[in-house]
């Protein structure tokens, strides 16, 4: 089996690369940063994202584990210490793999440009460059409302604990195959009304913004931001392409939800 480890590149979690990458090799598996079968990601949730960017094109072929150097993530359900545990799994131990549903952005742009298409695993934001945002937002091909406010946020369901969470949405099982749309700080008076409510839409459902008055936006791609000019479209969707977990031992998700938001120990 073909390997790869992407760290934090905090001392620490350099530490534990280096350390697994040796004994990994000592049980004969192969390094192979170009086609993994598996990605170890040590760190955290960020660390997590960013190996999911960087293999994004073979997520049908290659699975993910994440141990956690800081709090407990959402992802990593491995803690420095049981090190030695999960390389004898991964070595001697056959892997659930287990499937969360992700985001597909489409941005197309005036005069018929090549449009650009990104994955998110937690969510993608739109705002204005300067100023209010205001899209006209269609789901299904038919108009729904003509958002006004700071900016929108689609999440995934693993992502709905992360800035979703935070704009007041739902969180959402990953076992779920859908998206959440979130508004930020909508404008709502007399003259101009939103729904003012998170939209959860199934897989079969496509949504898509479409610029008003500005052209310009500032899009946010789980961590990656980038300024996109003259767009003519941002759609959504819930792609075919899914991420792949290696699960070794249980990692129940409404634990995950229990350990970061309620329970008191750290």
């Amino acid at each position: 089996m073909k390997f790869a480890i992407t760290s934090k590149g905090d001392q620490k979690s350099n530490i534990l690369m280096h350390k697994m990458r040796t004994y990994l090799l000592d049980f004969d598996l192969i390094y192979d940063e170009d086609q993994p079968d598996i990605v170890v990601s040590i760190g955290g949730d960020g660390t997590l994202l960013y190996a999911f960017h960087r293999y994004s094109s073979r997520l049908d072929k290659t699975a993910f584990v994440g141990i956690h150097t800081g709090h407990l993530g959402f992802y990593a359900d491995w803690t420095p210490d049981e090190i030695e545990k999960l390389v004898i799994a991964i070595a001697k131990t056959p892997y659930q793999v287990v499937e969360y549903p992700l985001i597909e952005v489409i941005i197309r742009y005036q005069h018929a440009g090549k449009e650009s298409r990104y994955l998110a695993l937690n969510e993608s934001t739109v705002k204005s460059v300067e100023g209010t945002l205001v899209m006209d937002v269609e789901i299904r091909g038919q108009h729904f409302e003509r958002f006004r406010g700071d900016g929108l946020c689609v999440s995934t369901p693993s992502g709905s604990t992360a800035y979703n969470k935070a704009l007041g949405g739902a969180i959402i099982h990953p076992s779920i195959s859908a998206l959440q749309v979130a508004e930020m700080a909508s404008i709502n008076n007399r003259v101009f009304r939103t729904v003012g409510s998170p939209l959860i839409l199934p897989s079969h459902h496509t949504c898509m913004l479409k610029p008003v008055n500005r052209p310009d936006f500032q899009v946010t791609v789980d961590h990656l931001t980038l300024l996109h000019k003259d767009v003519k479209s941002i759609q959504f969707r819930v792609p075919d392409e899914k991420i792949r977990f290696a699960r070794f031992r249980p990692f129940p998700f409404w634990k995950r939800v229990h350990d970061s938001f309620i329970s008191d120990s750290d």
